[in-house]
């Protein structure tokens, strides 16, 4: 790695901490580092000040027609995923963040493409035109905004994915992804494969 590089990320990471008030470096992947109430442009959010998740079991049945290959509904209301195994024996329930505004929010059928253990991360084009100063690139480990394990979606710029800034579960944190703590995203991570279906509503 350059020193270029090298500075340009300790510059980034810097600015993070300063903007949080010397706080832990939030996650960065399709996440924005404040809150709604400290950014004009999400004045209409109601300010965040609990981590809140509903935790109520659901069916499969009016969501899928079948459990081929498993499922995935993620509740952006509740801001819980539900998973169901193939067979219908396994069923588990995560708590989630959440995207920040309707307007970053995508609902509707996907599926998993592609899974990744340690992915690295790089800004949207939008992310970067927002915030130039971001680097291009974070590699796996305990600065990548990804956490540990990354689901890649069908959708272009659309993960499930761990996060290191447990602040974020329960909340909306995120520029469109659904985020799990890493023990969470690791356990999904193990049960689910290429080909999983997924619907956000």
């Amino acid at each position: 790695m350059g020193e270029n590089t090298k500075t340009s990320r300790r510059g980034f990471l810097a600015t993070g901490a300063a903007a949080l008030g010397g706080a832990a470096m939030p996650a960065w992947s399709q996440s924005e580092p404040f809150a709604p109430e400290t950014r004009p442009e999400l004045q209409g959010e109601q300010p965040v000040k609990h981590n809140i998740s509903s935790f109520r079991s659901l069916q499969w049945e009016p969501y899928f027609g079948s459990l081929k290959n498993g499922a995935i509904l993620v509740d952006t209301t509740s801001r819980a995923l539900h998973y169901w195994s193939e067979d219908g024996t396994d069923y588990r329930l995560f708590p989630t963040s959440v995207p920040l505004s309707e307007e970053l929010t995508r609902r509707g059928r996907t599926s998993i493409v592609r899974k990744v253990d340690g992915p690295s991360w790089s800004p949207t084009p939008s992310m970067k035109i927002r915030n130039p100063e971001w680097p291009d690139y974070i590699g796996p480990g305990p600065d990548n905004p990804l956490g540990t394990h990354a689901l890649y979606l069908s959708w272009t710029y659309y993960r499930i994915h761990g996060t290191h800034d447990t602040r974020k579960i329960g909340r909306r944190s995120s520029n469109g992804c659904i985020g799990l703590f890493n023990e969470h995203i690791a356990e999904l991570f193990g049960i689910t494969k290429v080909g999983t279906q997924v619907l956000l509503i």
